[in-house]
């Protein structure tokens, strides 16, 4: 079994908050997180492939497919967005690394023709990252 990455990257804003929640228990389970104005994230996102090379390319998946696939897909709809308002898919989800993760996983996997999708990394900042393997 042989795994592909592509990594790619986008920027956003988003607001953790549980409307469920008062706003004094926001802010001691989101901290920070839970400011009315949003804050932004640098993320990368990492989406992995499992397959065997076909005999005539070599390739698990062609990358510039991948890229497109996940440029399509996913970056393109949550690039330069606000997750909690600008973005359908995430519309009334608490846009966790964790929630945006299985997002990007259902946006990939109908499109995703050659190999597997393994797992779908989201980097929230450089040392705190999720990873999702699938439903």
């Amino acid at each position: 079994m042989i795994y592909v990455t592509r990594r790619a990257h986008f920027s956003a804003a988003h607001r953790l908050f549980n409307p469920a929640f008062s706003e004094s228990k926001n802010i001691e389970v989101f901290d920070k997180c839970a400011n009315p104005n949003g804050h932004g994230h640098n993320y990368y996102v990492d989406v992995t492939i499992a397959g065997e090379p076909d005999p005539s390319t070599g390739y698990v998946i062609d990358l510039k497919k991948l890229k497109r696939i996940i440029e399509d897909e996913f970056i393109s709809k949550v690039d330069h967005k606000n997750l909690n308002v600008d973005v359908d898919f995430l519309r009334g989800v608490i846009p966790t690394a964790e929630n945006i993760a299985m997002a990007c996983w259902r946006r990939l996997a109908p499109h995703i023709s050659e190999g597997k999708l393994f797992s779908v990394r989201i980097y929230e900042t450089e040392k705190n990252f999720v990873e999702y393997k699938g439903e």
